[in-house]
């Protein structure tokens, strides 16, 4: 049917236009539209109807609207549910929740410019709006285990475990870092990350960089691998003594002040 209808558009539009010259696009589309409106009122060989009163007939009226957006490219790749409930979109440098029953499971992300899609065996277990801050972490609350007290092998308690191999400043540390954020997911792969530093600092010098850390605001992986990289755990914590200035003849004392 289809290569009959190829034929026909090819004898009735093609053909015919093949036998005169156009010089712009314009006057080809001109007599292309033309040939197209004559060729659909043609009546069919059997008589009584044509290809336009047919399509009125019969298709018109199960047309669907057109988008009322533009169509967008669509992007495709595969990724693990990692332990924290969350697939990491590397183009965006980016996290999006999942629901935690998928952990360690392989799910297709299908995303535009506006969506990220997530999907198992071909069904969609979620969506999220596309966000482009890098080392965010979308989340819809429902996704965690921690929001339903489900079981996993990955907890706040599971790391403050993990810390004490290390010293209480880093116990404390992980408890901060963790608590700072409004879902514990979030903070997990930092955790790891600060305590296999231990393997290439060793524990003695991870524990002197996490009591350090413990005295800026926010804490993150990032603080710590910085104090390790550039040895400032090694250097003596500086003492009031030293910021005493030591008297001179250019110093005025308490009197010159009444």
């Amino acid at each position: 049917m289809v290569e009959r209808a190829v034929e026909l558009v090819y004898q009735r539009i093609y053909y015919p236009l093949s036998k005169d010259i156009y010089f712009s696009l314009t006057d080809l589309n001109e007599h292309i539209s033309k040939l197209l409106i004559r060729y659909n009122d043609l009546l069919f060989s059997h008589g009584g109807s044509t290809r336009r009163q047919e399509f009125i007939d019969t298709e018109k009226e199960w047309l669907q609207p057109l988008p009322t957006g533009e169509y967008q490219l669509r992007q495709y790749k595969r990724a693990k549910v990692q332990k924290t409930s969350f697939i990491y979109l590397s183009e965006d440098k980016n996290y999006y929740s999942v629901p935690y029953r998928y952990q360690g499971l392989q799910v297709e992300v299908q995303y535009n410019q506006d969506i990220v899609e997530i999907f198992y065996n071909h069904t969609r277990i979620t969506s999220h709006k596309r966000s482009f801050k890098p080392g965010y972490y979308t989340t819809i609350a429902d996704h965690l285990p921690s929001t339903h007290q489900a079981y996993n092998s990955w907890s706040p308690q599971f790391f403050e475990d993990q810390a004490t191999k290390v010293g209480p400043s880093a116990i404390e540390y992980i408890r901060r870092l963790i608590s700072q954020y409004a879902y514990p997911e979030i903070g997990y792969k930092q955790c790891q990350g600060i305590l296999a530093l231990g393997r290439d600092y060793t524990n003695q010098r991870l524990e002197k960089a996490c009591l350090r850390a413990l005295e800026y605001h926010k804490a993150s992986f990032y603080t710590i691998e910085k104090i390790l990289k550039h040895g400032l755990d090694k250097e003596e914590e500086p003492s009031v003594e030293n910021y005493c200035i030591p008297p001179h003849s250019n110093i005025r004392g308490a009197s010159e002040y009444k």
